[in-house]
Protein backbone atom coordinates (compact mmCIF):
# COMPACT_ATOMS: atom_id res chain seq x y z
CA UNK A 1 0.00 0.00 0.00
CA UNK A 2 2.58 2.17 0.84
CA UNK A 3 4.59 2.05 -2.43
CA UNK A 4 1.11 2.03 -4.24
CA UNK A 5 0.89 5.90 -2.61
CA UNK A 6 3.71 6.95 -3.80
CA UNK A 7 2.94 7.01 -7.62
CA UNK A 8 0.06 9.43 -6.90
CA UNK A 9 2.21 11.61 -4.71
CA UNK A 10 5.14 11.84 -7.38
CA UNK A 11 2.65 12.26 -10.55
CA UNK A 12 1.08 15.45 -8.48
CA UNK A 13 4.00 16.73 -7.85
CA UNK A 14 5.18 16.67 -11.43
CA UNK A 15 1.71 18.10 -12.43
CA UNK A 16 2.40 21.34 -10.39
CA UNK A 17 6.02 21.34 -11.39
CA UNK A 18 4.98 21.86 -14.96
CA UNK A 19 2.01 23.93 -13.87
CA UNK A 20 4.63 26.11 -12.35
CA UNK A 21 6.27 26.22 -15.48
CA UNK A 22 3.35 27.12 -17.49
CA UNK A 23 2.16 29.72 -15.15
CA UNK A 24 5.45 31.41 -15.40
CA UNK A 25 5.03 31.76 -19.24
CA UNK A 26 1.30 32.72 -18.70
CA UNK A 27 -0.12 33.65 -15.73
CA UNK A 28 -3.52 31.70 -15.11
CA UNK A 29 -5.33 27.97 -15.09
CA UNK A 30 -2.07 26.66 -15.42
CA UNK A 31 -0.89 28.20 -11.51
CA UNK A 32 -4.42 27.44 -9.82
CA UNK A 33 -4.27 23.89 -11.85
CA UNK A 34 -0.40 23.52 -9.92
CA UNK A 35 -1.49 24.67 -6.61
CA UNK A 36 -4.09 21.90 -6.47
CA UNK A 37 -1.30 19.42 -7.31
CA UNK A 38 0.86 20.57 -4.32
CA UNK A 39 -2.13 20.61 -1.63
CA UNK A 40 -3.46 16.75 -3.36
CA UNK A 41 0.33 15.89 -3.54
CA UNK A 42 0.89 16.86 0.00
CA UNK A 43 -2.79 15.07 1.44
CA UNK A 44 -1.11 11.73 -0.80
CA UNK A 45 2.45 12.06 0.59
CA UNK A 46 0.75 12.90 4.36
CA UNK A 47 -0.99 9.53 3.90
CA UNK A 48 1.80 7.59 2.97
CA UNK A 49 3.89 9.10 6.13
CA UNK A 50 0.90 8.07 7.90
CA UNK A 51 0.77 4.78 6.65
CA UNK A 52 4.99 4.29 6.98
CA UNK A 53 4.40 5.28 10.64
CA UNK A 54 1.69 2.56 11.77
CA UNK A 55 3.34 -0.05 10.29
CA UNK A 56 6.92 0.41 11.75
CA UNK A 57 7.17 0.16 15.53
CA UNK A 58 9.54 2.42 15.82
CA UNK A 59 11.08 5.49 13.90
CA UNK A 60 10.04 4.73 9.84
CA UNK A 61 12.52 7.30 8.61
CA UNK A 62 15.75 6.78 10.38
CA UNK A 63 17.14 5.32 6.88
CA UNK A 64 19.15 8.12 4.44
CA UNK A 65 16.53 7.44 2.13
CA UNK A 66 13.35 7.38 4.79
CA UNK A 67 14.51 11.09 5.87
CA UNK A 68 14.78 12.40 2.38
CA UNK A 69 10.99 11.37 1.96
CA UNK A 70 10.23 12.85 5.27
CA UNK A 71 12.03 16.42 4.27
CA UNK A 72 10.37 16.38 0.46
CA UNK A 73 7.49 16.42 2.77
CA UNK A 74 8.88 18.82 5.35
CA UNK A 75 9.78 21.52 2.62
CA UNK A 76 6.16 21.36 0.78
CA UNK A 77 4.42 21.68 4.12
CA UNK A 78 6.79 25.14 4.60
CA UNK A 79 5.96 25.80 0.75
CA UNK A 80 2.31 25.78 1.42
CA UNK A 81 2.42 28.32 4.11
CA UNK A 82 2.69 31.03 1.26
CA UNK A 83 2.46 28.85 -1.56
CA UNK A 84 -1.24 28.80 -2.02
CA UNK A 85 -1.13 32.83 -3.08
CA UNK A 86 -1.55 34.01 -6.14
CA UNK A 87 2.10 36.04 -5.52
CA UNK A 88 3.88 33.14 -4.60
CA UNK A 89 3.44 30.60 -7.45
CA UNK A 90 6.71 31.27 -8.60
CA UNK A 91 8.24 29.93 -5.55
CA UNK A 92 6.90 27.10 -6.63
CA UNK A 93 9.06 26.82 -9.77
CA UNK A 94 11.99 26.90 -7.65
CA UNK A 95 10.71 24.50 -5.02
CA UNK A 96 8.36 21.65 -6.73
CA UNK A 97 11.10 20.16 -9.30
CA UNK A 98 13.33 20.13 -6.61
CA UNK A 99 10.84 18.38 -4.53
CA UNK A 100 9.59 15.52 -7.73
CA UNK A 101 13.41 15.01 -8.19
CA UNK A 102 14.26 14.21 -4.50
CA UNK A 103 10.80 11.98 -4.12
CA UNK A 104 12.06 9.61 -7.02
CA UNK A 105 15.89 9.28 -5.02
CA UNK A 106 14.05 8.36 -1.80
CA UNK A 107 12.13 6.21 -4.04
CA UNK A 108 14.98 4.85 -5.36
CA UNK A 109 16.97 3.89 -2.02
CA UNK A 110 13.53 1.95 -0.92
CA UNK A 111 12.84 5.18 1.17
CA UNK A 112 9.11 5.39 0.33
CA UNK A 113 8.47 1.08 1.40
CA UNK A 114 8.00 -0.06 5.29
CA UNK A 115 10.60 -1.97 6.94
CA UNK A 116 13.27 0.80 6.99
CA UNK A 117 15.06 0.34 10.50
CA UNK A 118 18.34 1.97 12.47
CA UNK A 119 20.16 0.73 15.56
CA UNK A 120 19.79 4.12 17.19
CA UNK A 121 17.05 4.63 20.02
CA UNK A 122 13.65 6.09 18.62
CA UNK A 123 13.56 9.33 21.02
CA UNK A 124 17.30 10.07 19.20
CA UNK A 125 16.19 9.93 16.51
CA UNK A 126 13.26 11.68 16.48
CA UNK A 127 15.29 14.49 18.33
CA UNK A 128 17.85 14.27 15.60
CA UNK A 129 16.93 13.53 12.58
CA UNK A 130 13.65 15.49 13.06
CA UNK A 131 15.24 18.68 14.12
CA UNK A 132 18.17 18.43 11.57
CA UNK A 133 14.94 17.89 8.41
CA UNK A 134 13.16 21.05 9.77
CA UNK A 135 16.01 22.86 9.39
CA UNK A 136 17.16 21.82 6.07
CA UNK A 137 13.69 22.31 4.65
CA UNK A 138 13.58 25.95 6.29
CA UNK A 139 16.84 26.52 4.70
CA UNK A 140 15.33 25.52 1.24
CA UNK A 141 12.61 27.74 1.42
CA UNK A 142 14.67 30.21 2.11
CA UNK A 143 17.27 29.76 -0.55
CA UNK A 144 13.98 29.89 -2.90
CA UNK A 145 12.96 33.18 -1.75
CA UNK A 146 16.46 34.36 -2.00
CA UNK A 147 16.66 32.92 -5.60
CA UNK A 148 12.99 34.64 -6.24
CA UNK A 149 14.49 38.03 -5.10
CA UNK A 150 17.44 37.77 -7.19
CA UNK A 151 15.14 37.08 -10.28
CA UNK A 152 12.72 39.83 -9.50
CA UNK A 153 15.46 42.46 -8.85
CA UNK A 154 17.22 41.78 -12.18
CA UNK A 155 13.60 42.19 -13.59
CA UNK A 156 13.22 45.64 -11.86
CA UNK A 157 16.54 46.52 -12.80
CA UNK A 158 15.88 45.67 -16.66
CA UNK A 159 12.63 47.45 -16.74
CA UNK A 160 11.13 43.97 -18.09
CA UNK A 161 7.81 44.52 -19.81
CA UNK A 162 6.30 41.22 -17.90
CA UNK A 163 6.95 42.59 -14.66
CA UNK A 164 3.07 43.65 -14.31
CA UNK A 165 1.69 40.40 -16.08
CA UNK A 166 3.47 38.32 -13.34
CA UNK A 167 2.67 39.20 -9.84
CA UNK A 168 5.29 38.56 -7.49
CA UNK A 169 5.97 39.58 -4.22
CA UNK A 170 8.14 42.89 -2.91
CA UNK A 171 11.63 42.58 -3.25
CA UNK A 172 10.78 43.73 0.53
CA UNK A 173 8.64 40.86 1.34
CA UNK A 174 10.99 38.32 0.15
CA UNK A 175 14.09 39.24 1.78
CA UNK A 176 12.00 39.90 4.93
CA UNK A 177 10.81 36.25 4.68
CA UNK A 178 13.87 34.69 3.97
CA UNK A 179 16.05 36.26 7.04
CA UNK A 180 12.84 35.12 8.95
CA UNK A 181 12.89 31.22 8.06
CA UNK A 182 16.51 31.33 8.75
CA UNK A 183 15.77 32.55 12.06
CA UNK A 184 13.47 30.12 13.28
CA UNK A 185 15.88 27.52 11.30
CA UNK A 186 19.24 27.65 12.77
CA UNK A 187 18.43 27.11 16.17
CA UNK A 188 16.43 24.26 15.25
CA UNK A 189 19.94 22.37 13.06
CA UNK A 190 21.88 23.88 16.40
CA UNK A 191 20.10 21.63 18.55
CA UNK A 192 19.53 18.63 16.45
CA UNK A 193 23.35 18.74 15.87
CA UNK A 194 24.23 19.33 19.54
CA UNK A 195 21.96 15.81 20.38
CA UNK A 196 24.49 14.44 17.13
CA UNK A 197 27.26 15.34 18.87
CA UNK A 198 26.39 14.11 22.29
CA UNK A 199 25.38 10.78 21.11
CA UNK A 200 28.67 10.91 19.21
CA UNK A 201 30.79 11.11 22.23
CA UNK A 202 28.90 9.05 24.46
CA UNK A 203 28.95 6.14 21.93
CA UNK A 204 33.18 6.86 21.69
CA UNK A 205 32.26 6.92 17.62
CA UNK A 206 34.25 9.52 15.75
CA UNK A 207 33.53 12.54 14.13
CA UNK A 208 32.92 11.71 10.00
CA UNK A 209 32.43 13.85 6.92
CA UNK A 210 28.78 14.36 7.06
CA UNK A 211 29.07 15.88 10.89
CA UNK A 212 31.71 18.04 9.36
CA UNK A 213 29.86 19.46 6.49
CA UNK A 214 26.91 19.49 8.88
CA UNK A 215 28.79 21.90 10.77
CA UNK A 216 30.07 23.81 7.91
CA UNK A 217 26.56 24.40 6.89
CA UNK A 218 25.50 25.72 10.17
CA UNK A 219 28.43 27.89 10.15
CA UNK A 220 27.50 29.48 6.37
CA UNK A 221 23.75 30.26 7.74
CA UNK A 222 24.77 31.50 10.76
CA UNK A 223 27.43 34.16 8.77
CA UNK A 224 23.89 34.55 6.67
CA UNK A 225 22.21 36.31 9.98
CA UNK A 226 25.32 38.09 10.78
CA UNK A 227 25.80 39.74 7.45
CA UNK A 228 21.62 40.89 7.89
CA UNK A 229 22.13 41.93 11.24
CA UNK A 230 25.64 44.04 10.49
CA UNK A 231 23.21 46.36 7.67
CA UNK A 232 24.60 44.03 4.68
CA UNK A 233 22.92 44.31 1.22
CA UNK A 234 19.67 41.94 0.68
CA UNK A 235 21.16 41.10 -2.74
CA UNK A 236 24.99 39.58 -0.82
CA UNK A 237 22.61 37.76 1.77
CA UNK A 238 20.22 36.40 -1.05
CA UNK A 239 24.11 34.96 -2.88
CA UNK A 240 24.83 33.24 0.58
CA UNK A 241 21.55 31.65 1.18
CA UNK A 242 22.05 30.34 -2.50
CA UNK A 243 25.50 28.57 -1.33
CA UNK A 244 24.03 27.61 1.88
CA UNK A 245 21.93 25.68 -0.12
CA UNK A 246 24.56 24.12 -1.88
CA UNK A 247 25.86 22.61 1.38
CA UNK A 248 22.23 21.30 2.33
CA UNK A 249 22.13 19.46 -0.95
CA UNK A 250 25.40 18.44 -0.57
CA UNK A 251 24.94 16.80 3.43
CA UNK A 252 21.52 15.05 1.96
CA UNK A 253 22.32 13.70 -1.10
CA UNK A 254 26.61 13.71 -1.58
CA UNK A 255 27.30 12.18 1.90
CA UNK A 256 24.82 9.61 2.74
CA UNK A 257 23.81 9.62 6.33
CA UNK A 258 25.24 6.19 6.59
CA UNK A 259 25.16 6.32 10.83
CA UNK A 260 21.06 6.10 10.26
CA UNK A 261 21.01 2.73 8.49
Amino acid sequence: MAEFLFWPVLLLYGEAAVGYLGDARRPGAAGRAATWGVRLGWLAQTALLGLQAAREDGFPWGTWAGSLNLFVWLVVTAYLIWGCRKPYRLLGLAVMPLAVALLVVARAGGGTGVGQRSHYSNLFLVVHVGFVLVAFAGFTLAAALSALYLWQERRLKQRATTILRRPAPSLATLDRLAGRTVAVSLPALTFGIAVGIARLVSDGERIDALVVATLVTWVVWAAYLVLRATGSTARRSAYLALAGFALVVVVRLALPAVHFS
